[in-house]
């Protein structure tokens, strides 16, 4: 049996976001990802009483979803992500319910920090009643591309080469396969750029710091970043990715997870071979003369 390849050293990212916390998060994008998400669990026709709130290091979440009638559980990886409500630790990426215990898992800005993607979301699923709806957003592969390639550019320039200092996030179309592996019924992955702009990269690069969220890759280069490099990296983002007024952008790739623990009510494919019209005549019927 294979083994999950450790990709992110969770004790460093969890003492970069309880710093984060401490001095004040920058919570932009979390804020902005939550008001999403809140906005599209309204436009589904269900009533969820039992929700779980799963893996941010704030509760924002949990407080949106909190309503009249609706028990609302934080899952987190630490005691200091806990806030008010109800909360339950959960290490080595495990999701510490019973089976069928929520009829919806909401997630924001935290499943790309995880190791076994694909063993989580089994779990979720699990945890899910049946009929249960998984909701969550995660950042997408293309994010902060401008950063990568700057130092990139700089590392290869003036170090000979470059060392990891963006995630690998998740790519869309994996997503949805992992979602299927999973067992989940009707998945749904779509995605949404959000571009941030600032005066210069090191505006970007203390927002990150304030999210908790600077380099926790466990094959990041552990020597000093020499101040030329730096600089260098900067004058290159500023090159290549600045606006006419002279600020520059930073993008960020969102990804929207849906998908429902399987149920006999839900709407099913129909079967193969069932089809009454031909693949050459529905061509036929919609080509314009």
């Amino acid at each position: 049996m294979s083994q999950t390849p450790v990709i992110f050293d969770q004790a460093l990212l969890a003492r970069r976001q309880k710093r984060a916390l401490a001095q004040g998060p920058a919570d932009f994008l979390l804020a902005a990802c939550v008001e999403e998400l809140v906005a599209r669990l309204s436009a589904v026709q269900r009533t969820f009483t039992q929700a779980i709130d799963l893996g941010g290091p704030t509760p924002l979440l949990a407080q949106a979803l909190a309503q009249p009638g609706r028990e609302v559980l934080r899952v987190a990886a630490d005691p200091a992500f806990a806030g008010a409500g109800a909360f339950v630790l959960a290490q080595d990426e495990t999701l510490p319910v019973a089976p069928a215990t929520a009829d919806l898992v909401a997630s924001a800005l935290a499943l790309q920090w995880v190791d076994d993607l694909p063993g989580l979301l089994a779990q979720i699923r699990r945890a899910l009643k049946p009929d249960g709806l998984l909701l969550a957003c995660l950042v997408g592969n293309a994010s902060l591309a401008e950063l990568r390639a700057s130092f990139m550019a700089a590392e290869a320039e003036l170090e000979g080469g470059a060392s990891p200092r963006v995630a690998p996030f998740g790519d869309v179309r994996e997503l949805g396969r992992l979602l299927q592996r999973a067992g989940f019924a009707l998945p749904v992955v779509d995605f949404e750029t959000l571009t941030v702009r600032y005066d210069s990269m090191f505006g970007l690069m203390a927002d990150l710091r304030a999210m908790g969220a600077t380099n926790p890759l466990v094959a990041r280069s552990r020597k000093p970043l020499r101040r030329a490099t730096l600089m260098r990296a900067a004058e290159i983002y500023a090159e290549r990715y600045s606006d006419p007024d002279g600020r520059v952008r930073a993008s960020f790739d969102i990804v929207w997870l849906s998908g429902w623990a399987p149920h006999e009510s839900q709407q099913k494919p129909a079967p193969r071979g069932s089809g009454t019209v031909s693949l050459a005549d529905a061509l036929k019927a919609t080509r314009r003369e």
